[in-house]
């Protein structure tokens, strides 16, 4: 943690301003990452589920969709890979590394400071509270609709890889297990389906509280996750 502080030329009011290191390298990486893969991977499975009416030329010369699906699945494919080494830091990088994953129901400061960010985020507080990490709100927000619904986007996506490679593929043999729960695959694309629009309002409710926290709680949360760094500034008159 590093601190500054300025002092203003009448001399009356200093701001002081606590970095603190947060976001390691990994963490930032697979943030940017999937931030890229995820809206490739939304655009490419929303053509693949309502394709194209038509192309131009002759249907022998063009291969757009395939592309398509070549490039929804490429990118399905490294998204899954940086979730498995995103895992991975979970356990051997720091504190926060970690607060995706996991929701302390069992603890009622938890649950506290939790009502304590629903009020200030409904405007009926008016005073933020800081925090190194994410806060409550964004933890108990971000396991049920990114990182769970992440996983089901994995598993599902693959499960439906497989259908179309045939038994005797790899994919099969990881994945195939989930037609044993779901033996119609169509019940298959509709939760895929549906965990596409749930991830999609998450990014937009994710990005309008990144911003205004910038604005409103004196707390940097935009820049910490390209610098790694949260800034913290305190007014004293």
């Amino acid at each position: 943690m590093t601190t500054h502080e300025s002092i203003a030329a009448d001399g009356e009011q200093a701001i002081e301003c606590q970095n603190v290191y947060v976001y390691e390298a990994p963490v930032r990486i697979w943030h940017w990452v999937s931030v890229f893969l995820i809206l490739t991977l939304a655009l490419t499975g929303y053509l693949i589920g309502s394709p194209l009416s038509s192309v131009p030329g002759e249907a022998s010369a063009n291969f757009l969709m395939g592309y398509i699906r070549l490039l929804h699945f490429a990118a399905g494919q490294v998204l899954s890979v940086f979730l498995i080494l995103r895992v991975y830091w979970a356990f051997v990088g720091n504190v926060h590394a970690r607060q995706i994953f996991y929701v302390p129901f069992w603890s009622g400061r938890f649950w506290k400071e939790w009502l304590d960010e629903v009020r200030w985020y409904t405007f009926l507080a008016f005073q933020p509270k800081k925090y190194v990490g994410h806060n409550p709100l964004a933890q108990f927000t971000m396991f049920p609709m990114f990182t769970l619904p992440l996983f089901l986007m994995v598993i599902t996506g693959f499960a439906l890889y497989s259908e179309g490679a045939g038994r005797d593929n790899w994919g099969y043999a990881l994945f195939g297990w989930v037609f044993s729960i779901w033996p119609n695959s169509q019940d298959i694309h509709t939760f895929h389906h549906l965990g596409m629009w749930v991830i999609l309002v998450f990014v937009m409710v994710h990005i309008y509280v990144a911003v205004r926290e910038d604005i409103m709680s004196r707390q940097s949360i935009i820049s910490s996750i390209i610098s790694g760094e949260r800034l913290f500034k305190d007014r004293e008159d």
